[in-house]
């Protein structure tokens, strides 16, 4: 009996598309990850409509929509009974499988092995954080082990550098950056520390008296940077061990990351494109095509039906997602160019994005004391600067209508609200004003973030 391919899958958290260079940055980010990629199929517009992390990984390895999972907001412990996720769906077809780095998550259960390592804390001697190579530590001799196993196994690898803080060891740490990080004329930095919510956060780990932004983008940068040259040596030892013709291999974010964007400071709250497009590659040696790209509009939900298309597993699952594979051999398959999203974290919002347009609407007054509307012509105003929603009051309503006939037919198919109604609210109601919701909300320190994660 022929044995079913093996999974390994970089699920990297934070990672924003268009600052990898295979994606067209202007920093050489990426070499490794791209070169690999040109083995493969890289999906140039893939969304994840729902963030942050919790909803974004319920959808991805279930492939259902947020009705689907019933997961919007980070804290939820639980997708809706009866969604299996793709380690439970892989158990049924004889696979043996291990989660590093993503123990807890909603979407986190089934795998047969968990291993947990230091992705977080910057450690000594130099205080900065080594995750990728403490990634590497725990999943080189895993993935060895698994190996020399008869079963097909899937590996899922959680990358968390570029997750904040962004704190990559030399030589990596100053690779895109040699200018002045304390110059006291320059005030960008100022707004982020005053920023009461995060901005004792963002103190604690960017050096003291920063004052340069670029500086703190650029560490972002230098942290892809080594994060790929770490992920290099697992897919060096995926070829050493003689494997890679009988794996798939996966890139996929759960959501991009706001940097010095739209006054979400180095996090990924802000339903704006630069967190809500991620990186999708797919490569199995000698299975998949090589360099292809596609352009047409994808979502996390799509990721799990996709898979298991490509990799001869069939299943029986009433999916919201579909699969990919006829795109990669340049067949049809029905586009779907307009999507709901939400985001319910920091933020309770939602919204309906077509090729031309996005609106965002508010749930609740947020702490960055923005408009109930937002409305951005995606073709005009690509890095969504400028909010048109007061000058287009039919396309504000046209939006609603289409949004809300979308989500009236999504409550009737599953019986339930629209988790964004109900699924998070902060002291049980929404915030009566953007400065209850700005003085109710606090990370801390590095610490204080690492515990917000676990609870």
């Amino acid at each position: 009996m022929k044995k079913m391919p093996n999974l390994l899958f970089f699920g990297i958290d934070s990672l924003r598309r268009d600052h990898m260079s295979n994606y067209g940055y202007h920093r050489l980010t990426t070499p490794h990850i791209g070169k690999y990629a040109e083995g493969g199929v890289t999906f140039e517009q893939c969304f994840s409509a729902h963030i942050p992390t919790t909803p974004g990984y319920a959808n991805m390895l279930t492939g259902r929509d947020v009705f689907g999972t019933d997961v919007v907001a980070l804290g939820q412990s639980a997708i809706i009974d009866g969604v299996p996720v793709l380690a439970e769906i892989l158990r049924e077809k004889g696979y043996t499988s291990t989660c590093i780095g993503f123990k807890g998550n909603a979407a986190g259960r089934g795998y047969d092995k968990y291993i947990e390592y230091s992705n977080w804390m910057p450690e000594e001697p130099d205080w900065r954080a080594h995750k990728a190579q403490n990634m590497n530590e725990v999943a080189i001799p895993e993935l060895e082990r698994l190996a020399k196993g008869d079963q097909p196994f899937f590996l899922f690898m959680r990358h968390m550098d570029t997750h904040s803080p962004y704190l990559a060891p030399q030589p990596f740490q100053d690779m895109f950056f040699q200018g002045d990080a304390f110059d006291p004329e320059d005030k960008r930095m100022q707004k982020v520390y005053d920023f009461k919510p995060f901005g004792d956060y963002i103190a604690s780990w960017v050096p003291k008296g920063c004052t340069n932004s670029d500086y703190v983008v650029a560490q972002y940068d230098s942290a892809v940077a080594y994060m790929d040259s770490c992920i290099q040596q697992i897919l060096e030892k995926l070829e050493a061990l003689g494997i890679e013709d009988e794996t798939l291999v996966v890139f996929v974010s759960d959501h991009g990351e706001t940097l010095y964007d739209h006054d979400c400071f180095f996090d990924h709250h802000g339903m704006y494109d630069c967190t809500l497009v991620v990186p999708f590659i797919l490569r199995w040696k000698n299975h998949l095509p090589k360099n292809v790209r596609i352009a047409d509009y994808c979502q996390l939900k799509d990721v799990t039906p996709t898979l298991l298309d490509v990799m001869g597993i069939d299943v029986d699952l009433p999916f919201e997602g579909r699969s990919l594979k006829p795109l990669i051999y340049g067949e049809e398959r029905e586009k779907e160019p307009e999507f709901y999203i939400t985001e319910c974290t920091w933020m309770r919002k939602h919204g309906w994005r077509t090729p031309e347009w996005k609106l965002i609407l508010a749930l609740e007054p947020d702490f960055h004391f923005k408009p109930e509307i937002e409305l951005y012509n995606l073709i005009k105003d690509p890095d969504e600067n400028n909010n048109v929603a007061d000058e287009n009051p039919e396309v504000v309503e046209m939006l609603k209508k289409r949004m809300y006939a979308f989500i009236e037919k999504r409550e009737k198919e599953t019986g339930r609200p629209a988790p964004i109604y109900n699924n998070f609210l902060m002291n049980g109601r929404p915030f009566a004003s953007s400065q209850e919701a700005y003085d109710s909300k606090y990370i801390g320190g590095i610490a204080d973030a690492v515990k917000l994660q676990k609870k």
